[in-house]
């Protein structure tokens, strides 16, 4: 390999060579150590829960379609509304966004791979195996010689309906062992991609000159590492409440069932924030690009990011307004939560200065994170209702709280990943996605989106309580709730028509080439898919957007030394 340094035009390699048989490439893929192919690994990995998720959710919704309704059981509607919301948190949403960082990281950034190939890898099958324990708790609850059991005490889990008495058999040890487990894989990336970070970046790429993506997910990663701790934590507390005797959360023998509370909401509410600031960083790379305009005010962007990963740590009792607490407590949570309504309004207005004037193109990346600006700003609005600790109150355990939190999960952070697809896949690939079939998706999964959760917002205020099994047919919700589920079945057609668009682009799609969007970040300069080593040698840069200034060195608009 040679050290030097050259100029970016001449750092392009060959991509992957194909040869061998079915079991040799199978074997490629288990031992790989290879940031790109461990990336992709991840993000199929995620894309597969998240359709287990989804069709969880369509149980779930069609379950509270009708009044009465005795689709599926109390218990087995209890199980699967815990492992939907586990599932779309951790095995879905979590190992996406690392997988976007993994593939994404080094080649922005001008490196050969990850800092630490060997603990990416292993922190890979760390997350893999701890979601497949998981779910082997649908047969393996009560025992290999009983009835199967999955967790039914909530994603979050709280006490008194973990212990024992309450939650019998291994269905809460699998979920504490498998998210210990899959919490240890996520440190092991978020480790690595810190360090890759700060130690790989390539001739020239300041702190100043890295892309917002890469900016952003650093901040992630630093969260990741302060996040899980806690909640692995009251795990290993849960788990000896359960086998020793502890009674950490046992209020009967002197525990306090607070403390979980506590310990599940610093990690609960800053988590949030380390899926939503990646939906921030897809949109950062998409909506410059297709607006043809630098973005707006990167400084601070990279100011508001930070300020949104400190102040997350500072919040997380809005959660528990409901509990009693005093009016200190509820006055300074109040405060501490819209503080991050300001940050996040200033990173919408740069975003919206970023598009005003500039010559859009209205390809499917851009439509999705148009989607996202729009509902960014209304689970923002509908935050900050949330953070007034009265209004929160009265609406606190309805359904209103469940459509504000699907507002963020799935109107921002769900339609910012579809982004990521249709602007990276080329990358990965080789192919382009179609966009015809990518128009339909948008259009079907958006307005399937706003029939349901603006629906919900409804159904919340009129009185529906959080995760009710069923209810009576005078409450006045039946016609609500019937749209609800209609929209919820809309935005799964809209996700099998993406899931299609993918299978059917690999085999058929357009060949892409290296840069089929004229982009200008590294990533871009390399073949599609990249080979395995990246950059023949280390590429040079002396501004924030290396391969624009290589195509266009004419261009005033362009020219600039950060």
């Amino acid at each position: 390999m040679a050290d030097q340094t050259v100029p970016l035009g001449n750092s392009l390699g060959a991509a992957y060579p194909s040869s061998g048989t079915f079991l040799e490439w199978l074997h490629s893929w288990v031992v790989t150590v290879d940031h790109k192919k461990l990336g992709i690994l991840y993000i199929a990995y995620g894309l597969f829960f998240l359709l287990v998720a989804g069709a969880e959710a369509m149980v779930i919704r069609y379950q509270l379609a009708f009044p009465n309704n005795h689709f599926v059981s109390p218990e087995a509607y209890n199980q699967i509304f815990t492992m939907h919301g586990t599932t779309m948190v951790f095995l879905a949403g979590m190992p996406i966004i690392f997988g976007l960082a993994n593939y994404m990281v080094p080649l922005m950034i001008g490196a050969r791979d990850m800092a630490f190939p060997r603990l990416n890898a292993f922190s890979f099958w760390l997350t893999a195996f701890g979601g497949l324990l998981l779910y082997f708790s649908f047969i393996g609850g009560f025992g290999l010689y009983g009835m199967g059991n999955a967790p039914d005490a909530g994603w979050f889990a709280y006490a008194p309906l973990t212990g024992s008495a309450f939650s019998p058999g291994h269905s809460m040890d699998y979920w504490a062992l498998a998210l210990i487990v899959a919490g240890f894989g996520t440190l092991g990336t978020a480790i690595n991609i810190v360090a890759t970070t700060l130690s790989m970046r390539c001739r020239g790429m300041t702190l100043t000159r890295m892309p917002l993506f890469v900016w952003l997910m650093l901040i992630v990663s630093a969260m990741t590492l302060l996040t899980i701790t806690p909640l692995t934590a009251a795990q290993v507390m849960l788990l000896l409440d359960r086998y020793l005797g502890a009674h950490f959360f046992d209020a009967q023998a002197g525990g306090a069932p607070m403390l979980w509370i506590h310990f599940f909401w610093i990690f609960g509410h800053p988590e949030v924030y380390v899926l939503v600031l990646p939906a921030f960083a897809i949109a950062n790379e998409v909506i410059p690009v297709f607006s043809r305009k630098a973005i707006f005010g990167y400084p601070a962007m990279v100011a508001a990011s930070a300020g949104i990963g400190f102040v997350s740590f500072t919040v997380w009792a809005h959660h528990m307004f409901t509990v009693g607490m005093s009016w200190v407590g509820n006055t300074f949570f109040v405060l501490s939560t819209m503080v991050v309504g300001i940050f996040t309004g200033i990173k919408i207005f740069n975003w919206i200065a970023t598009m005003w004037g500039g010559s859009i193109v209205f390809a499917t990346p851009m439509l999705f994170c148009i989607a996202f600006v729009f509902q960014m700003l209304l689970a923002g609005l509908t935050g900050i209702m949330l953070s007034v600790a009265p209004w929160d109150w009265q609406l606190h355990n309805s359904y209103f709280l469940i459509a504000h939190f699907h507002y963020v999960l799935v109107g921002v952070i769900v339609i910012a990943i579809f982004a990521a697809f249709y602007y990276w896949y080329p990358k990965a690939t080789g192919r382009m996605l179609s966009e015809r079939l990518g128009k339909w998706h948008f259009w079907l999964f958006v307005i399937g989106f706003h029939v349901t959760f603006d629906t919900m917002h409804f159904v919340g205020i009129l009185g529906m309580p959080r995760s009710i099994y069923t209810y009576q047919a005078d409450r006045g919700w039946n016609t609500l709730n019937l749209v609800i589920s209609l929209g919820a079945f809309l935005q799964g057609i809209a996700v099998a028509i993406f899931v299609w668009n993918l299978i059917y682009s690999y085999f058929r799609g357009q060949e892409a080439g290296s840069d089929p969007w004229d982009a200008w970040t590294l990533e871009w300069a390399t073949p599609s898919p990249p080979p395995a080593y990246n950059f023949a040698t280390e590429p040079e840069v002396r501004s924030r957007r290396p391969l624009w200034d290589l195509k266009h060195p004419s261009d005033p608009d362009w020219k600039y030394e950060a």
